[in-house]
């Protein structure tokens, strides 16, 4: 998705599906109010704009939110027989279901489901036996229900409800994932537009438990102007696997380098190292800001207010007891943090490495084991014993494993290019992060790859 304004229109197809879209919210009692859906561009496709000088743009009845049905088995178990009965009960289908369909409905919930708070009775509907039953009864199941593995999906935090207070919503609401037929339309923006929220008590709207849209600045919004929220902030890889699109100079762009726990199985000593990885509180992956790779593999000055924490090193930490393995020139200036190349280094450690490992550390806790060593004393021990070369070459194989993956559906870049050339596509968002991506691990790579041959580390 990308900001421009275009001047594109939907064909008749398009038109008509909007428009029957509109009759069902009408039909429906969902209330469009300050706001109208109309045609962004091509890309974009619809979206919800302005349409008078209103803070609060958008309402819709709670009773009309689309709540999320839970799947608890596969689409062979479960989702095929069920699906199968409710087309027949409809008239029946011209065709039979198939799992491409079963994808493409889960995909359209996932990628515009919100947390949403509803009220318990609409959630859990009780019949006039039910409460009826004793008050012990009624305490197990409260109980149950509060307590059970159910209480950290249902029950949400993070959204605001106006006029309604933390109590009150975790002893009369329920938060669910569900669909808000309307608000789904509007598109992402860093700088969004407006946020969503609930009106509890229907203080604002005139409706309880309504949400609408609410301007994000300080000034009315223009009329005309489309309306966008936030998504999150999500990099480019994570916004097109879930939403389909990409931004271009995305500042939430990063990149993650991952290994994996079940390859760590098949290592040499795997036990032992896990043992080591445990005690190190090492950790298997990291993600990388698109700021600090702009220099590859390591950056010329990290600023002291970089927001990445994980990214910062342990400077006081002991590198080497005899002496013979000296602190590096590039340690501060790496973008992988400590802990990450930690796993590396215990992963890649070969079998004398690891004895050397077991020896500094029983010098160092005695032959009873009066203490345990600190994490801090583990990661100097390893790092002593194998120092840098095996993990930067780790860190090599894992970013050329990410290269082959981005080439193993289409190909290399110039294969994407030449598809995106045959779809008349040139220079879309697709495009840009393949390019990008691309471009980003080749340039870390490269400079792995030269720095091992330059330092040649013992």
């Amino acid at each position: 998705m990308n900001s421009e304004t275009r001047t594109e229109m939907a064909n008749p197809q398009e038109e008509a599906k909007l428009e029957s879209f509109l009759q069902w919210l009408e039909v429906n009692g969902v209330v469009l109010r300050g706001c109208n859906i109309k045609y962004c561009d091509l890309n974009k496709g619809f979206g919800i704009f302005s349409a008078n000088d209103v803070s609060d743009v958008y309402v819709t009845k709670h009773r009309f939110i689309l709540q999320k049905k839970t799947l608890l088995s596969l689409y062979d178990d479960k989702v095929k027989s069920l699906v199968k009965k409710l087309l027949n009960l409809d008239g029946g289908s011209e065709r039979e279901v198939c799992f491409e369909d079963f994808l493409w409905a889960n995909s359209v919930f996932w990628t515009r489901a919100l947390n949403i708070p509803l009220p318990y009775s609409y959630v859990f509907p009780q019949t006039q036996e039910t409460e009826d039953c004793s008050s012990s009864v009624d305490k197990t199941s409260e109980a149950s229900i509060s307590h059970g593995p159910r209480e950290q999906l249902l029950y949400g935090k993070d959204e605001k409800i106006s006029g309604v207070t933390s109590t009150s919503i975790q002893r009369e609401t329920v938060w669910v994932e569900g669909l808000v037929p309307g608000i789904d339309f509007c598109n992402h923006d860093i700088k969004a537009v407006a946020t969503w929220e609930v009106d509890g008590t229907g203080s604002i709207t005139g409706l309880p438990f309504s949400m609408y849209l609410l301007s994000a600045g300080q000034s009315s919004l223009q009329i005309g102007r489309e309306i966008s929220i936030s998504y999150g902030n999500k990099g480019n890889e994570e916004l097109l696997y879930l939403y389909g699109f990409v931004l271009d100079n995305n500042p939430d762009d990063y990149l993650m380098v991952h290994y994996p726990v079940e390859a760590l199985q098949s290592t040499p000593f795997s036990d032992s190292k896990a043992q080591l990885l445990e005690a190190q509180k090492a950790e298997l992956r990291c993600l990388l800001p698109r700021s600090l790779l702009d220099h590859g593999f390591f950056t010329v000055d990290i600023p002291k207010d970089e927001g990445n924490d994980d990214c910062k090193h342990d400077k006081g930490c002991s590198y080497s007891w005899s002496g013979e393995r000296k602190m590096p020139s590039y340690l501060n200036k790496l973008v992988f943090p400590e802990k990450f190349l930690s796993a590396l280094r215990t992963i890649a450690m070969k079998e004398d490495e690891l004895f050397q490992v077991s020896s500094l550390l029983e010098e160092l806790v005695g032959p009873e084991r009066e203490r345990e060593p600190s994490e801090e004393e583990v990661r100097a021990a390893v790092w002593e014993a194998c120092g840098d070369s095996g993990a930067f070459q780790l860190l090599v194989d894992l970013l050329n494993t990410r290269m082959m993956d981005l080439e193993g559906c289409s190909g290399t870049e110039d294969s994407d290019t030449d598809l995106l050339k045959k779809a008349d596509i040139i220079e879309t968002e697709k495009e840009q992060i393949v390019r990008e991506s691309n471009s980003r691990y080749l340039t870390i790579s490269s400079n792995l790859d030269s720095l091992i041959h330059s330092f040649k580390l013992q």
